[in-house]
């Protein structure tokens, strides 16, 4: 007998997907199926065996929705890191927009009733944030770089899909961290700097950005449990809703160094990279989640310390298999 829930991850090797796996599971138990697709076919110790899956091909992403007939599709797909995507925006652009309508037309052609669980970012508020002001789902979007651009671009074309009958929800996630992510964010690349001095791979300086700017950190691992909250009661959610996942709380950059460095006993010397501190934007980003609180009954489990904490010791145990 097939599983109730039968669930289609593009993106599942990267940094959220292992964490969304083990929400489902614990969610779901033995009433889901899974099926996680990324660029190469690959063993994941959390997510089981990968599909290959090149989502910017229409043919392939139609002949996979077909062939596993998923109930909900959760679009992880795209280029994680803001800077990797405006460094090549032709890529940003594919994975970002086609490779999203690709997936949604695949589904209203071979499963209409798939519900496509899409992954945006915070990011489409852009400009908007220079109010200080929380965003909520109603704020102009108003990207300032190619990444946000073509992540509000496949948020506005599955609202128009969904006019057209498509069964989606729209997420946009705020800032999120959690063991595993890249040294391409700031907190595990903060953690990793501390993790290599610790080890004696570098000398006590670290070289940080600019510490003044304020943003909205989440654990990874409440966003997952929001994307699975919102699988639990897509039956009841409006085709093409928004829905923010945000903490509400602009933390300083600075607090967070200081909250990591309080938890070596090196003593470390902190230094301004110029380059790193060109790359500063918008004062403060923040967002509110009101409406996903409201709509899902979702709210953040894991504290901020607990998560800082996490991060560095994971980037301390990766640090020992390299060495």
């Amino acid at each position: 007998m097939s599983s109730p829930h039968r669930v289609l991850i593009t993106g599942a090797g990267g940094f959220v997907g292992p964490h969304l796996v083990t929400a489902l599971r614990r969610a779901f138990g033995g009433a889901v199926s899974i099926l996680g697709t990324g660029l190469k076919q690959r063993d994941d110790p959390l997510c089981g065996r990968i599909a290959e899956l090149d989502v910017t091909d229409p043919q392939a992403v139609r002949a996979v929705v077909a062939q596993y007939q998923p109930t909900h599709v959760v679009n992880l797909a795209a280029i994680a890191a803001p800077a990797a995507a405006n460094a090549d925006p032709t890529v940003g652009w594919q994975v970002h927009l086609d490779a999203t309508r690709n997936m949604a037309n695949a589904i209203m052609s071979a499963v209409p009733e798939c519900v496509l669980v899409h992954v945006g970012s915070g990011l489409v508020y852009g400009e908007s944030a220079g109010s200080g002001l929380p965003l909520d789902e109603d704020t102009v979007l108003a990207p300032n770089d190619e990444y946000g651009a073509s992540k509000a671009a496949a948020d506005l074309a599955l609202g128009a899909m969904a006019m057209k009958g498509l069964k989606c929800i729209r997420f946009r996630p705020f800032n999120h961290t959690g063991p595993g992510q890249t040294e391409a964010f700031v907190i595990p690349a903060f953690a990793m700097q501390i993790a290599r001095i610790e080890a004696g791979l570098a000398p006590a300086v670290m070289r940080v950005g600019n510490l003044d700017s304020r943003r909205d950190f989440l654990d990874v691992r409440d966003v997952a449990d929001a994307y699975v909250l919102g699988i639990q009661r897509s039956d009841y959610l409006e085709p093409g809703v928004i829905l923010n996942v945000a903490s509400g709380i602009p933390r300083k950059i600075s607090d967070i160094l200081a909250l990591l460095l309080s938890e070596t006993e090196v003593n470390i010397t902190v230094e301004t990279d110029p380059e790193r501190a060109l790359a500063s934007g918008l004062a403060v980003v923040v967002g509110d989640a009101s409406k996903a609180r409201r709509m899902l009954d979702w709210c953040p489990a894991y504290d901020f310390e607990t998560t800082v904490r996490d991060v560095l010791n994971d980037c301390r145990s990766r640090l020992l298999l390299r060495v």
